[in-house]
């Protein structure tokens, strides 16, 4: 049954979004709607990453309040820093952050998180996945960063997934 439909909830979905967005029961949508929910999760098999097991869904929602938090208080120094080009301020850096993560679903988690806290950007991970390069608006001191990153993203994402 995998083989003929690999991802069934992915199928659904695509079926009723081409139905809604066409606005249409006739029966040819619905063939249609059928072809594209069957064929494209088919031909996408080879792209989606390794099923997710989740270990410790408490520890999902601690990582998400952790991450909201972080994300309006980046946002607020963002804009403090944009508002007030005269204060004085730390400049932007590249900072190496050594991991001991290796799950593909985790990293990609870690490469969300940072890539929507305001100031942050994945830059680079090295071919072996045991070095982040991440580019910082500010960096007072670099071994603060990478605590960061380890402590409250790196720890509970290797509690979720691995």
């Amino acid at each position: 049954m995998k083989r003929l439909l690999p991802a069934p909830l992915l199928s659904t979905a695509l079926f009723l979004l081409w139905l809604l967005l066409n606005q249409s029961l006739s029966p040819g949508n619905l063939l249609l709607a059928l072809l594209v929910a069957w064929l494209i999760p088919l031909l996408t098999r080879g792209l989606r990453p390794l099923p997710v097991r989740i270990r410790r869904p408490g520890t999902v929602l601690r990582l998400g309040l952790t991450v909201v938090a972080d994300t309006v208080a980046s946002n607020l120094s963002v804009a403090r820093l944009l508002l007030s080009p005269g204060r004085p301020r730390h400049g932007a850096d590249f900072v190496l952050i050594p991991l001991e993560l290796r799950d593909p679903n985790a990293l990609a988690v870690l490469a969300m998180i940072v890539c929507i806290t305001p100031g942050t950007a994945w830059a680079e991970l090295s071919l072996d996945r045991s070095m982040l390069m991440l580019h910082a608006l500010e960096v007072d001191d670099p071994q603060t960063l990478i605590d960061h990153v380890k402590q409250y993203y790196e720890r509970p994402l290797m509690e979720i997934f691995e």
